[in-house]
C-alpha cells in the first residue's frame, strides 16, 4: 500500500518558479502571480519570493514587481523595508524609465534624498515623474514635503525649459493646492496654496502649446483659477487660449472653453466678445461627431453654456437633429438644446423635425418630442399657432400615447379655444392619470364655453373613487369651477362630488381639499371665486435650470463632473457632502430672498387670521376671530373687496348660510337644513 504525498497548491508552484534559476521562468511566474492577484486571489504569501526578483535590469519585470508591491505593501509593511535599497539604486539608474516610485507610510522617510536628486536630474522624464511624486508624498505626509523644501523646488520647476515638466509641476501644485484648501485651518499663507502670479502666468502660456494633451488640460485648469489684473490681461489670456479650440482632444477643447468663458467676463470690447463667441461654435459642433458617451458629456456642457450665452450656437440647430441610431440619453439632451436654440427663423425646421420624431417607436422619446413642441409654442409667440396645428395633426393619428401626451401639452389652450372640442372628442382615448387630469382641467377652466361640461365631468364623478389621486383632485376642482360659473345647472354634481370626496375617499389630500371647498362655498362664495377662479399667470419657460449664482459657479467647472451633473462638486464628492437644497440656497438672489421673506410673512399672517379646517364658529378667547368668523372678517377688508368686486355681498356673520352666501339660486330660505345637505343648497 503506497502513501500519497501532500497535494501541491497553485501558490506552491508559483513559489518554486519564482525561485527558479532560469530568468524567463521567473518572469513568467511573476506574470502569473499578477494575473492571480488581478482576479482577486490571495497571493500575499509570495511576498518574499516576488521581492527577490526586484533586482533586475529587465524594466518590464521591475514594473511587474512594483505593481505587486503597491498592492500588498499595506499588509506586509515590515518586508517593504527590504526594498528600500533597490528603490534608491533605481534613482541612479541611467535609464530614465526606472524612475517609478512606490510610496508607503513605512518607507517614505527613506526616499526624501533620492527624490531631491530626481527633481534635479538632467533627464526631463525623471523630473516630470518626480514632480508627481511630490504630490503623492504630500498626500501621505504633508509636513515632510514642507520641511524638505519640495514645494519651493516645484515653484522653481515652473520655469523649466521642458514643457512637459512644467505641465506635471502645475498638475502637482494644483493637487497640493486642492488638498491644502480642503483643510479647516487653511489660509492664504499656507505653503501648500498655489498662487498664480503674473510671471507664472507668462510661463504657463508659453508652455501651453508645447506639452501633451493632458498637460494642456492641467495648465488650462490652472489658467481658469487665475484672476486677471485688468481687461487687457483678460484679452491677452483669451487670445493665447483660442488656438486650443483646434485640438483633437475634447477634454482640451472644453478646458479652453472654460478659460474663455471665465476671462471673457472681464473683456470690455464687444467686438472681441463677439469674435470669441463666434470661434467657440465650430469646436463645440465638432464634439458631436464623437462616440455617444463623449457626445452626451459635450451636450451637457453645451446646455450649460447656452444658459449663459444663447448666441453661441444660434445658427447651428441642424447639427443637433437626432440620428436614428442615437441612444435615448443623447436624443433627450439634443431635444432640450434644440428648444433653447429655437427662434422665429428656425422654428419651421424644428417643428418639422419634432413631428417626425413623434412617429418613432420609442414611446419615451415620442412623449418628450411632443412636449418640446409645446415648449416651442410657449417660447415663440409668433409660432404658437403653427405648433398647435402640429399637435392637432398628431391627435388626428389616434395613437393612444401620442394623443395623451398632446392633451397634456395643450393643457393651456389660451387664445386657441377652438381646439377644445377636438380635445374633448378624444376623451375615450385617455387612460393615463396625467392626460385625464389635463383634460379635466381644461373642461373646468372653460366650463362656461363647453355646453356639455357637466356631462363630461359627470363621467369622472361617477368613477371618482376608482380614479387615481391626481385625477380625483383635478375633478374636485373642476366641478367647483363649473358650479361657480354655471350654478343653476351644476348644483347636483357639486353636491355629489363633495359627498363622495369627504365620505368615500381614502386620500387625506382629497378629503382636505373637499372640506376647504365645502366651507368656502357654504360661507363666502365671493372668497371661493377669488380663490378657485383666480387669474392664471402667463406660462413661460425658465431661461436657466439653476440660479444665476450657481450657473456662474458651474461655468467655472466646465469639463468636470459638476458641469455634467449641473451640480457643485460638494453635493457628490468628498466627506462633507451637502444636499441640493442647500446648494440652491447658496445661490439664491437677493430678490429671491426678499420674496421668500414676504411669502413667509404672508403665511404667518394667514395663520393668525384663519384656519380653514377649524370648524368652530365661536370666536377665540383673545377676541381674534377663527374659522368661519375669520373668513367674514377677511371678506370685509379693502383688498378682499377689490378681489370680490362684481359679486353679491357675503352673508353677515349672524345669518345662517343658505343660498350660497347670498347668490340666489331659487333655494328656499328655510331656517334649518337637513343634516346631509352639506352646502345648505337644497
Amino acid at each position: 500500500m503506497s502513501v500519497r504525498g501532500p497535494r501541491k497548491g497553485e501558490n506552491y508552484e508559483l513559489s518554486v518558479d519564482l525561485n527558479s534559476e532560469y530568468r524567463e521562468k521567473r518572469k513568467d511566474a511573476i506574470k502569473r502571480t499578477i494575473a492571480s492577484m488581478t482576479v482577486g486571489k490571495d497571493v500575499s504569501g509570495l511576498f518574499p519570493d516576488v521581492l527577490k526578483n526586484m533586482q533586475t535590469d529587465d524594466l518590464e519585470q521591475k514594473k511587474l514587481v512594483y505593481l505587486y508591491l503597491m498592492n500588498y505593501a499595506k499588509t506586509q509593511p515590515e518586508l517593504v523595508i527590504l526594498a528600500v535599497n533597490t528603490f534608491v539604486k533605481d534613482t541612479d539608474d541611467p535609464n530614465p524609465s526606472s524612475a517609478h516610485w512606490l510610496f508607503g507610510q513605512w518607507i517614505i522617510d527613506y526616499l526624501c534624498d533620492p527624490l531631491q536628486k530626481c527633481l534635479r536630474d538632467e533627464n526631463p522624464y525623471v523630473r516630470k515623474t518626480a514632480a508627481l511624486c511630490v504630490a503623492k508624498l504630500y498626500d501621505l505626509k504633508p509636513e515632510l514635503v514642507i520641511d524638505n523644501g519640495f514645494l519651493e523646488q516645484l515653484q522653481e520647476m515652473i520655469s523649466d525649459s521642458n514643457p512637459m515638466v512644467v505641465a506635471n509641476t502645475v498638475a502637482a501644485l494644483t493637487d497640493i493646492h486642492i488638498a491644502a484648501s480642503s483643510l479647516p485651518s487653511s489660509s492664504s499663507s499656507d505653503p501648500g496654496i498655489f498662487t498664480i502670479s503674473a510671471s507664472i502666468l507668462s510661463k504657463l502660456l508659453i508652455a501651453l502649446n508645447e506639452c501633451s494633451e493632458w498637460g494642456r488640460v492641467a495648465i488650462l485648469n490652472a489658467l481658469a483659477r487665475y484672476t486677471a489684473q485688468d481687461d487687457k490681461e483678460s484679452e491677452h489670456i483669451c487670445e493665447r487660449v483660442v488656438p486650443q479650440f483646434q485640438h483633437a482632444n475634447g477634454a482640451v477643447v472644453l478646458a479652453a472653453v472654460k478659460v474663455i468663458m471665465i476671462h471673457m467676463r472681464d473683456v470690455r470690447r464687444e467686438e472681441l466678445v463677439k469674435q470669441l463667441v463666434r470661434k467657440m461654435a465650430p469646436p463645440l459642433v465638432t464634439l458631436l461627431s464623437s462616440p455617444p458617451e463623449v457626445q452626451w458629456v459635450a451636450l451637457r456642457n453645451i446646455n450649460l453654456l447656452l444658459q449663459k450665452r444663447s448666441d453661441i450656437l444660434q445658427n447651428e440647430m441642424r447639427v443637433f437633429f437626432c440620428k436614428y441610431n442615437d441612444p435615448l440619453y443623447v436624443k433627450v439632451e439634443k431635444l432640450d438644446i434644440m428648444v433653447r436654440l429655437a427662434g422665429e427663423n428656425n422654428v419651421d425646421a424644428l417643428l418639422s423635425e419634432l413631428k417626425e420624431y413623434a412617429s418613432e417607436v420609442d414611446v419615451d422619446f415620442v412623449r418628450k418630442s411632443i412636449k418640446a413642441i409645446g415648449q416651442a409654442a410657449v417660447k415663440i409667440d409668433a409660432a404658437a399657432e403653427r405648433c398647435v396645428n402640429v399637435l392637432l395633426d398628431l391627435i388626428a393619428t389616434r395613437v393612444s400615447y401620442v394623443v395623451q401626451e398632446a392633451v397634456v401639452v395643450m393643457k393651456y389652450p389660451s387664445t386657441y379655444e377652438g381646439i377644445i372640442p377636438t380635445l374633448c372628442a378624444n376623451l375615450d382615448e385617455l387612460d393615463e392619470p396625467e392626460a385625464k387630469a389635463s383634460l379635466i382641467w381644461i373642461i373646468g377652466e372653460y366650463a362656461n364655453k363647453i355646453d356639455n361640461a357637466d356631462e363630461l365631468l359627470g363621467i369622472f364623478v361617477d368613477t371618482f373613487t376608482e380614479e387615481s389621486y391626481p385625477v380625483q383632485l383635478q375633478t374636485l376642482t373642476a366641478v367647483v369651477k363649473l358650479f361657480l360659473k354655471k350654478p343653476d345647472s351644476s348644483q347636483g354634481i357639486v353636491q355629489r362630488v363633495l359627498n363622495t370626496a369627504t365620505k368615500d375617499c381614502d386620500s387625506p389630500d382629497v378629503r382636505d381639499r373637499a372640506y376647504i371647498y365645502w366651507r368656502l362655498l357654504s360661507t363666502d362664495p365671493g372668497a371661493a371665486k377669488s380663490v378657485v377662479l383666480t387669474p392664471r399667470p402667463p406660462i413661460s419657460i425658465p431661461r436657466t435650470t439653476v440660479s444665476a449664482a450657481l450657473l456662474e459657479q458651474l461655468l467655472g467647472e466646465i469639463s468636470s463632473l459638476s458641469s455634467v451633473y449641473h451640480k457643485p462638486e460638494e453635493t457628490f464628492v468628498g466627506r462633507g457632502r451637502i444636499g441640493a437644497d442647500a446648494v440652491q440656497k447658496k445661490g439664491v438672489d437677493p430678490d429671491d430672498r426678499f420674496s421668500t421673506q414676504k411669502a413667509l410673512q404672508t403665511v404667518a399672517a394667514g395663520q393668525q387670521a384663519e384656519n380653514l379646517l377649524d370648524f368652530d364658529d365661536v370666536p377665540a378667547s383673545d377676541g381674534q376671530p377663527t374659522g368661519l368668523a375669520a373668513t367674514q372678517v377677511l371678506s370685509q377688508t379693502p383688498a378682499a373687496a377689490n378681489l370680490l368686486s362684481g359679486t353679491a355681498p357675503a352673508v353677515a356673520p349672524s345669518q345662517p348660510a343658505f343660498g350660497m352666501g347670498g347668490l340666489d339660486f331659487g333655494a328656499s330660505m328655510a331656517p334649518q337644513q337637513p343634516q346631509d345637505d352639506l352646502l345648505g343648497l337644497f
